[in-house]
């Protein structure tokens, strides 16, 4: 009875301080078909707002705008987001969404060689602004506006990248096996991957974080239910039918 008094109490204080969840179009993670909002991880922070027994709209949006609202603004949930030794005291982390590698991409018909990112340097990038693969970028040295081609969407990236108006491609790898496929192409044929990106990606690939102006309580709620979602074979299922 206690513990179920205290749920009540803290449901009634999440509604009133209601909590805005802000994603942007990453498919297949998070992407707008047929005017709804769905994708593997959409479904997941879905159930987990189910599972918390908050309700709340999911807006998308380009990402740097999604980006800005969770660093400045008060009880902001924000997905898919890759956490960088940067980013990880700008924000409140309840858990992995989804696993992603990235890698730099030069068209499927290139004859461009990799060793290391510093061979990159020489060429021109397609990016995102103000995503995880921008910002990798631009921390190494790379500059917006020279080596950097930055855009608000991954999927004229990947058409910039066919038109050879792009000579790489920083991306993730599912994001850019989908978009190939979504243009009616085969990823294997007009997609190379020239240099993984390791420091990017893997098992803490992509996370669900509050922004830091959310209370303590509010973020280990979504915690357990996160965890309670992973016990009861909810997010491997969702995972399993994307993948």
């Amino acid at each position: 009875m206690i513990y179920l008094l205290a749920g009540m109490c803290w449901s009634l204080a999440a509604t009133a301080e209601s909590i805005r969840v802000v994603t942007e179009e990453l498919p297949p993670y998070n992407m707008t078909v047929n005017g709804r909002l769905t994708g593997l991880s959409t479904e997941i922070v879905q159930a987990l707002l189910e599972e918390a027994g908050v309700e709340a709209s999911i807006q998308s949006m380009p990402w740097a705008r999604a980006y800005d609202i969770a660093l400045n603004d008060a009880n902001v949930m924000i997905y898919s987001i890759t956490p960088t030794p940067e980013r990880e005291p700008l924000f409140k982390w309840v858990g992995v969404v989804a696993s992603s590698r990235w890698a730099l991409y030069s068209n499927g018909t290139s004859d461009i060689q990799l060793r290391t990112l510093e061979d990159a340097r020489r060429y021109q990038i397609a990016t995102v602004k103000q995503d995880v693969g921008e910002q990798f970028l631009i921390a190494n040295g790379f500059q917006t506006g020279s080596g950097l081609q930055s855009s608000t969407r991954y999927e004229l990236n990947y058409q910039k990248l066919q038109q050879g108006r792009v000579d790489l491609w920083i991306s993730n790898e599912l994001n850019a096996a989908y978009l190939a496929r979504a243009a009616q192409d085969n990823p294997a044929l007009t997609l190379r991957q020239v240099l993984q990106i390791p420091k990017l990606g893997g098992a803490d690939g992509l996370k669900i974080a509050f922004s830091r102006r959310t209370p303590d309580e509010t973020v280990e709620h979504f915690r357990k239910a996160l965890q309670r979602l992973h016990d009861n074979g909810v997010f491997d299922a969702i995972t399993e039918k994307w993948l």
